[in-house]
């Protein structure tokens, strides 16, 4: 017989003894390890760790006891039934055995961990076979997001919900989408998912295509995806390509973000292309006008323009115009009558100036302005005001071994030879 109660667990060898105590003669030894075999023998063999069958037996007000062939009865907490409501007596369920008997002597019996084992099973099995599982964004944490999978917690790292970075993982929250299990940890029973996998996949064929009509000079639409200090990577449908910080720009930009925007979609031509390597050289300048191409016109000789002082040299500054044009100013046109050493003497790094073109040449794209063009030349009304023979005043300004200089005025020097 199998003798169970609800408060706890009867052993056989504490019935068999009371019935000994009772009447010693009932049973000799004989008898006592027959019964015990036959008791024995009407249990089935279970083992902790595992799912069981089991058959409700009482349904109480916060416990329900479950009936699954052994010694006793388990419990199970009424919490644990996602519909509590619905359960009957003789109902057959599955439970998971987490202990044989506890401090109390009970079963202890799981339906929350049975319904997980279950979930578990199917995800491992996922990722062995790669099977393709739908799951629920539910939320936010850090480094990416968590999947609702079958009732589990599984982790989605940014890096894998698309091809493409993600800036804003709030969007997907509460977005059904579909995973592939990568990684799975047994011992913790932490699973990691990956969408990105399943992009890269539906891609792999355009990618294919578009790198076998791949040619110099093909211009193509992208994405940009990502900017960095030395370029931008731009997405061709599956095929990243990388455009040069030189190759955004005809004329000098301290960073690609000044020309460009993440997922900004834009033009850019095929300059190079490394089989090999699988690395494509795009460019974006090349699709827009030269800026030299037509430069005399819009500068002839003679023309006042405006610029900003971009870089500055012993022997001059360089003014750029516009994007891609720039200029020289040597020092020896930076004043009618300093003596200038260095152009940090008159102007300075990002200084908006203007000046007037002295030369062009646009065969080898050179361009030299000068800035005391914008004044008379002092020099040419000079005589009239000093004519020879005349007397005047001055200031000693510097004494050499061959004779002294004398300031007339300001910007006007003499020399008396020795």
């Amino acid at each position: 017989a199998n003798v169970t109660t609800r408060t706890g667990v009867t052993k056989p060898q504490d019935l068999f003894k009371r019935s000994a105590t009772l009447d010693e003669q009932e049973y000799d030894e004989k008898q006592y390890s027959d019964l015990m075999k036959l008791y024995e023998g009407t249990l089935g063999k279970i083992n902790e760790g595992e799912i069981v069958k089991g058959r409700i037996v009482f349904i109480g007000d916060a416990e329900v006891s479950v009936d699954i062939g052994f010694k006793s009865e388990g419990i199970v907490p009424k919490a644990e039934f996602p519909h509590p409501d619905e359960l009957k007596v003789g109902e057959e369920i599955e439970v998971f055995l987490e202990s044989v008997e506890n401090k109390d002597g009970q079963l202890v019996l799981s339906r929350k961990r049975a319904d997980f084992m279950r979930i578990w099973e199917r995800v491992t099995k996922a990722f062995d076979t790669g099977e393709v599982l739908q799951g629920r964004c539910v939320r936010r944490i850090k480094g990416g997001i968590v999947v609702d999978l079958f009732g589990i917690d599984a982790f989605l790292p940014g890096s894998q919900i698309d091809v493409r970075p993600v800036r804003d993982f709030d969007a997907f929250i509460g977005k059904a989408m579909d995973f592939r299990v990568v990684k799975v940890n047994h011992p913790s029973e932490n699973v990691v998912v990956s969408h990105k996998v399943l992009v890269e996949e539906e891609m792999s064929g355009q990618r294919k295509e578009i790198l076998e009509k791949l040619e110099k000079g093909q211009i193509l639409e992208g994405t940009v995806k990502a900017i960095t200090d030395f370029g931008v990577f731009v997405d061709l449908g599956g095929v990243d390509g990388l455009v040069h910080i030189t190759d955004l720009s005809w004329g000098r930009i301290n960073h690609p973000s000044e020309i460009v925007k993440l997922d900004q979609t834009i033009n850019v031509v095929v300059l190079d292309f490394d089989q090999e390597k699988k690395r494509i050289s795009l460019g974006y300048k090349q699709l827009q006008p030269h800026p030299w191409d037509n430069i005399q016109d819009k500068y002839p000789v003679g023309t006042k323009v405006a610029g900003k002082v971009v870089s500055l040299a012993d022997y001059g500054a360089f003014v750029e115009i516009e994007k891609g044009i720039e200029g020289l100013i040597h020092i020896s046109e930076m004043s009618w009558t300093q003596h200038i050493k260095h152009p940090s003497q008159v102007v300075s790094m990002g200084q908006m100036i203007d000046a007037v073109i002295l030369s062009l040449d646009k065969d080898n794209k050179k361009l030299s302005l000068g800035i005391k063009q914008l004044e008379p030349d002092p020099w040419l009304n000079l005589m009239q005001k000093y004519p020879v023979g005349s007397r005047h005043k001055g200031v000693v300004r510097n004494l050499t071994n061959f004779g002294v200089f004398i300031e007339l005025e300001q910007g006007v020097d003499g020399l008396v030879h020795i």
